[in-house]
């Protein structure tokens, strides 16, 4: 059905458009996973929608630009289970023509310049736990986007982006920083404990950050300076609003 709707939209609408223009104060960069395998089971995931589209309408709604991005450009591919779940936002999307544009054409990742954004979001799904970890750009993004003193976000297995970033000292990115991402208890409510290549509470821990989470499932975002971290789909929209908010401060 989601391959459906997109072929649609790629005979219907035009091609991909930068979300820049001269009339709004900041521009954010959103960082879809290429993903779409769920380890060996066979089965099928990517990102998860509401991860998307929540900050995505908030910042809409801020008149903020958004740009998206994935690993590898291109569609990015939707986890089908997002759409089985009830979400206010499910059919804003599927009806909005210039979003659904842009994620049938994500800009390759390689291809972007941390410079032109104020602050980037990478954003969950099960997939970013495979092709985010290790990923050149994606390391090349978060570090240029701190050091231009940029607002550097993630929300739930999102935040697998940062947990091999390190600073020019050696150190970890998220060593001593006060963080958040999805929980072992999510992961185990979810059965794929044993299926994603690591637990991010774990992992996090493991670089040296101070991790804390709310109840599974609970809306939990944790800022420490220019870093901000959403637990799990329920922090997205929340994630978003406090990037928003030290975009404004930092003027």
């Amino acid at each position: 059905m989601i391959k459906q709707i997109f072929l649609i939209f790629i005979l219907t609408i035009g091609s991909f458009t930068s979300a820049a223009n001269a009339s709004n104060e900041h521009t954010v960069l959103i960082v879809l996973t290429s993903h779409d395998q769920l380890g060996t089971t066979g089965r099928k995931t990517g990102f998860w929608l509401p991860e998307l589209t929540h900050p995505y309408y908030r910042f809409k709604k801020a008149n903020i630009n958004v740009d998206i991005a994935s690993i590898k450009g291109g569609l990015a591919p939707i986890d089908a289970k997002a759409l089985a779940e009830w979400d206010d936002y499910h059919q804003v999307f599927l009806n909005d023509a210039e979003l659904m544009t842009k994620v049938i054409n994500t800009i390759p990742l390689n291809q972007i310049d941390a410079n032109e954004y104020d602050a980037v979001i990478f954003s969950g799904g099960s997939g970013p736990m495979w092709d985010f970890p290790d990923n050149r750009d994606v390391a090349r993004v978060a570090s240029d986007i701190l050091n231009k003193n940029g607002v550097l976000a993630a929300v739930c297995h999102g935040v697998a982006a940062i947990t091999n970033v390190k600073l020019a000292n050696g150190d970890y990115l998220v060593k001593g920083k006060r963080v958040t991402g999805f929980s072992n208890q999510e992961e185990s409510d979810l059965g794929t404990t044993d299926i994603v290549p690591f637990l991010l509470q774990n992992r996090l821990i493991e670089r040296g950050g101070i991790y804390s989470s709310a109840a599974a499932w609970q809306t939990n975002v944790i800022e420490d300076g220019q870093l901000i971290t959403g637990q799990n789909p329920a922090s997205a929209t929340l994630l978003a609003e406090r990037v928003i908010a030290k975009l404004r401060a930092n003027n």
